[in-house]
């Protein structure tokens, strides 16, 4: 995964898991492409306090990903939905039996991720 979209997908997962002052200082920094300089002159802190803090925020967003996995399972699960509609998709035009047992393998499949 792209450093810039997982690091976003981690965010979305479990920013709401960091202080409101990371949380802040972790949007400047990520999403509204802020220096560090910047960001330390708005918070009065220096600038390494604010590239420590975004790598401290990584790795806590990292650690919840690893214990927790749910990104990895909204990733695997949006991947087989997109399957899914493929094979919908290809089943309403060849009327193929064997189609729709892939079709029903993959929503037993769906199911037993939820």
């Amino acid at each position: 995964m792209e450093k810039i979209v997982e690091r976003n997908m981690l965010y979305d997962f479990y920013g709401e898991l960091l202080t409101p002052h990371q949380q802040e200082i972790y949007e400047s920094i990520i999403f509204q492409d802020l220096s560090l300089s910047e960001v330390a002159e708005i918070h009065g802190i220096s600038r390494q306090g604010v590239h420590d803090l975004v790598r401290r925020c990584d790795k806590l967003l990292e650690g919840y990903e690893n214990k927790l996995h749910l990104v990895e399972r909204f990733v695997t699960l949006k991947s087989s939905v997109s399957e899914l509609r493929e094979l919908t998709k290809a089943y309403e035009k060849s009327k193929d039996d064997k189609l729709f047992g892939q079709i029903d393998r993959l929503c037993q499949t769906i199911l037993e991720e939820l």
